[in-house]
């Protein structure tokens, strides 16, 4: 039995190889980080099972979804938080835990029916949450490769985020020491438009916060404005 996981970041990576090696012999599994990659005549020539995708930011045809069983992982508790950005969302909101959900991908955004549920904590840097939620989604993917799961319709109130755009990346409006750490936070990650401020013709972009004892530490980078 064939099984692909299509990702970035080489956090996943490292989890996919472990994952791999640890896979019983009747197993093969697959890797790809370039939406390119992602063909009709690529998946046809292996003919996966599952097809997961584990921090994945690009469109998926309906022509896969259709032909196969497509899972996704969204770190709200389904149907609550669905759309872009959940991270952010939650840690705006104050939420402290979150669950990681897997659920079949249909062409109804976060919409589809449930594989399984996993608890994940939200404390660190983005960067922390999301090498801690891909070693739990990992885990996850072995669970489904060993054992057939059915999936179940979502239940419950259906609440909706909205992705965040790069602007609203730059702080203001803040009335505590605990928001401005959190604004941070949420932000710090490879590939993520950190926390920024522009002031008289320089751009201050804020990474690493850690809060004690009253005082908000961080590091910043300061780049002249074009």
């Amino acid at each position: 039995m064939n099984y692909l996981i299509a990702s970035h970041h080489e956090w996943n990576m490292q989890n996919f190889i472990k994952l791999k090696n640890n896979t019983i012999s009747d197993h093969s599994l697959f890797f790809i980080d370039s939406s390119n990659e992602l063909s009709l005549d690529y998946l046809s020539s292996i003919n996966p099972r599952y097809i997961f995708f584990p921090h994945w930011s690009h469109i998926v045809s309906n022509e896969i979804l259709d032909k196969y069983d497509c899972v996704c992982f969204h770190m709200t508790d389904l149907p609550f938080g669905r759309g872009g950005s959940p991270l952010q969302n939650l840690i705006l909101n104050n939420f402290s835990h979150t669950k990681i959900t897997a659920l079949k991908m249909s062409d109804e955004l976060d919409a589809g029916p449930i594989y399984l549920k996993k608890d994940l904590a939200l404390d660190g840097s983005a960067e922390d949450i999301y090498k801690r939620s891909s070693k739990i989604i990992f885990s996850m993917i072995d669970n489904m490769i060993k054992n057939e799961i059915i999936p179940s319709e979502q239940t419950g109130k259906v609440t909706h985020f909205k992705r965040r755009k790069p602007y609203e990346s730059e702080i203001k409006d803040m009335s505590s020491l605990n928001d401005y750490f959190n604004f941070i936070r949420m932000l710090d990650a490879t590939g993520y438009p950190k926390a920024f401020l522009e002031f008289e013709g320089f751009n201050y972009e804020f990474s690493k916060a850690k809060l004690a004892n009253d005082e908000l530490e961080v590091s910043v980078k300061i780049k002249k404005l074009k």
